[in-house]
């Protein structure tokens, strides 16, 4: 089940509480000779997703017209034949209704929105089928208060740039909520306004990447459901704008979830999805990161040769990247990355020389804040796999030192792994560094 944030923002533009809201539910249902007993328990239900029985979908969309003054349907409520991801059976204009009910539902920090699981299984490899399977979408001009123009646009693209370099200095868990709420104030209003098929392309791409990056601090959070349903919404957005190599980045995205989820061979699918469909849209530093990712997948799986034909293809597309001649999308694809992510592989695979070789590699590349915080965290493990922890202790209190000022549970995580190898060495520099990074992590996020 997903969060109806649709029912969620409308009761919330109601003014009812949900006690008061079950309450007049119950008493439309009197009027239809039903003996409802729901309460505040039970609209929570309905919130987290769950539908309501016989005819009270229609009785909601009654209570909730009635208070807002204008005819509401099943769909408007979130409760139409496809409720959940908002997919190739709902229109644009419903998808915008759902997406920005979700913008608002996370600004105010509603439990079960932002604690929400991602799904798993079939739901959660609809979206990527749907975006790489026909229609498209013939016409997304739309009629509505004001109008759209390439300001607008430059606009949404700018924020997407400021937001993405935030969260690569201070971490997602300080920027999430910036994004989430210039979504709210300044983008949903674009998306409702008025717009032409050209210009509604554009503002869906500028959407969509803006999207992405509020995905990328959800999930630096650790709010996997809620980042799981931003980088969807960011691949029926690429949808819309025409774009096959922003949705392959979304995908990309995906992949890199469902790496952390343990999802492997979900995550070797969704790769094979994103290059094949964007074809010669894909970009060369895309490319890489999406066989780098399948080299991990397929290491984590025990299958060497796969990883090993991955990484090749990896490296060669690296070897093709040029500055200047990529969208700001992949920016984060520095040189080294590769390397590292190269490294993961090997070090899964054993391959602990070569693993060396790739991270050293990675870490002597120039690189932002946060990336070098992971390279040094790879190297720092793999010092202390080959029998160096002295080494290994000096290299991590580095990555301690560049991860000061960031806010991420992610970049938590590896610092407390690094931690708990450096202690389990005995040497007496590690357990000095080891102490280090157990200070820094004791500051409350």
């Amino acid at each position: 089940m997903q969060p109806n944030t649709l029912l969620d923002s409308l009761i919330d533009e109601a003014g009812m509480s949900h006690a008061g809201f079950a309450a007049r539910v119950n008493r439309a249902g009197q009027t239809c000779g039903l003996g409802l007993r729901y309460e505040h328990t039970s609209v929570l239900r309905w919130l987290r997703g769950q539908r309501p029985r016989g005819q009270v979908p229609e009785l909601i969309c009654q209570v909730l017209g009635e208070r807002l003054g204008r005819t509401l349907t099943l769909d408007d409520i979130g409760l139409g034949v496809s409720p959940g991801t908002p997919g190739r059976d709902a229109t644009l204009s419903v998808f915008v209704e759902r997406a920005t009910a979700l913008w608002r539902s996370d600004q105010q920090q509603r439990g079960h929105v932002v604690a929400a699981p991602a799904i798993t299984g079939t739901h959660a490899v609809m979206p990527v089928w749907e975006w790489e399977n026909p229609p498209g979408d013939a016409d997304v001009s739309r009629v509505g208060p004001g109008r759209v123009g390439p300001a607008d646009v430059e606009l949404l693209r700018t924020a997407r740039a400021h937001y993405e370099l935030m969260y690569r200095r201070a971490g997602g868990l300080a920027t999430h909520a910036r994004i989430v709420g210039f979504l709210n104030a300044e983008t949903a209003p674009l998306l409702r306004g008025g717009y032409s098929d050209a210009t509604g392309r554009q503002l869906h791409r500028a959407t969509g990447g803006l999207v992405a990056v509020a995905g990328i601090c959800a999930y630096d959070s650790d709010a996997q459901g809620l980042a799981q349903r931003y980088f969807h919404q960011a691949l029926r957005l690429a949808k819309a704008s025409g774009d096959t190599g922003l949705g392959a980045y979304a995908v990309a995205l995906l992949v890199n979830q469902s790496l952390f989820m343990g999802e492997y061979r979900q995550a070797v699918a969704f790769a094979e999805a994103a290059l094949r469909t964007a074809g010669r849209a894909i970009t060369p530093a895309l490319a890489a990161d999406l066989y780098a990712m399948q080299a991990k997948s397929y290491a984590l799986l025990g299958d060497g040769s796969g990883a090993r034909a991955c990484i090749g293809r990896a490296e060669a597309e690296a070897g093709r990247i040029r500055p200047g001649q990529e969208p700001d999308e992949t920016g984060y694809v520095e040189p080294g990355l590769v390397n590292v992510q190269v490294a993961e592989a090997l070090l899964s695979l054993g391959e602990l020389t070569a693993a060396r070789t790739h991270a050293t590699e990675a870490v002597g590349a120039p690189a932002h804040d946060r990336g070098r915080v992971h390279r040094l965290a790879m190297l720092s493990q793999i010092e202390l796999r080959q029998g160096e922890p002295d080494r290994a202790a000096r290299t991590a209190r580095e990555m301690a030192e560049r991860a000061r000022g960031m806010e991420s549970l992610r970049l938590r995580d590896r610092m407390g792994m690094v931690r708990l190898g450096l202690l389990e060495s005995g040497s007496a520099e590690a357990t000095e560094a080891a102490g280090f990074i157990a200070r820094a992590l004791r500051v409350p996020l």
